[in-house]
């Protein structure tokens, strides 16, 4: 199992250099950087907080899960990237940054998703909930270790990505799941690409058909991820959620994160996503 506390243990911080920075989709970048530490720690659906070096407008972090890794000349784990959408004044600071300058980092922060073993893992992403699924997918194909584990073990026999944005334009790194095996079933609202409508309709497509052990992975837009938790529930398939709850410190603090989670009694109570998430069991979350 997956140790859902080990943001509670321990993080790191460092000043790092970027690596590499570039667009992957319309307004949705990828920024790469050093650091052997956190591509070495870090769990898929793990994040991290990250601050513009030598800059207070704006002064805190923001919260960025971790999209992929990479490794030296020599193959040893050497940096790792995160990807987001250029919306408010920090994305908008961020994008400018190129390679060489520097950027603020701590983490890894938060739990991540289960491992429990299944016939059919399937991700599904709503724009830029597309990040933590890259190395989800290789890690429940067993492609790649990651935190503590020495080797990959496999727990997945196949993978599915269940991927929406409003256009093909929006849609990011398809050439990468296909390179690790993953099956795509796209959808676009325009229908320029895949399904014409919307990528739960895709997902329920995909549980008529389904006769083994199931479990659903999904981040994304908050109504699609409450949809996508309905179809779960009738189809009776275990589904965890990424929440993206906007955050301020990232280590519990501020409580500005804050979800409502039901209790088992009827009852719900506030829970830190920086700390008891960001992924839930999707029954839990009071939508």
């Amino acid at each position: 199992m997956t140790d859902k506390n080990h943001s509670l243990r321990t993080f790191h911080f460092e000043r790092t250099e970027i690596l590499a920075h570039r667009l992957i989709a319309k307004d949705t970048w990828q920024l790469t950087f050093r650091s052997s530490k956190l591509a070495q720690s870090t769990l898929p659906g793990q994040f991290f907080m990250i601050r513009l070096a030598h800059c207070n407008d704006p002064l805190i972090g923001r919260a960025l899960a971790m999209f992929d890794r990479s490794t030296d000349t020599d193959g040893n784990l050497e940096a790792l990237s995160v990807a987001y959408v250029v919306k408010g004044k920090f994305t908008q600071a961020l994008s400018k940054l190129q390679t060489g300058q520097s950027i603020e980092v701590w983490g890894p922060l938060g739990n991540a998703f289960s491992t429990e073993p299944v016939d059919h893992l399937i991700m599904v992403a709503g724009g830029v909930g597309i990040t933590p699924m890259l190395t989800l997918a290789s890690d429940a194909l067993g492609q790649a270790a990651f935190g503590t584990a020495k080797v990959p073990k496999r727990y997945a026999s196949r993978t599915t990505l269940c991927y929406g944005a409003r256009t093909r334009d929006y849609l990011a790194a398809l050439d990468e799941f296909n390179s690790r095996g993953v099956e795509l079933a796209l959808a676009t609202e325009d229908g320029s690409l895949g399904h014409h409508g919307r990528v739960t309709q895709v997902l329920e497509d995909l549980l008529r058909q389904e006769q083994g052990s199931v479990r659903i992975a999904c981040c994304g837009p908050e109504p699609m991820m409450q949809a996508v938790s309905k179809l779960a529930s009738s189809y009776k398939v275990a589904c965890e959620v990424s929440l993206e709850t906007p955050m301020a410190c990232g280590i519990g603090i501020c409580f500005t994160c804050v979800a409502k989670i039901d209790q088992g009694d009827g009852s719900w109570d506030y829970r830190r996503t920086c700390i008891e998430g960001p992924v839930f069991d999707a029954q839990s979350v009071v939508w």
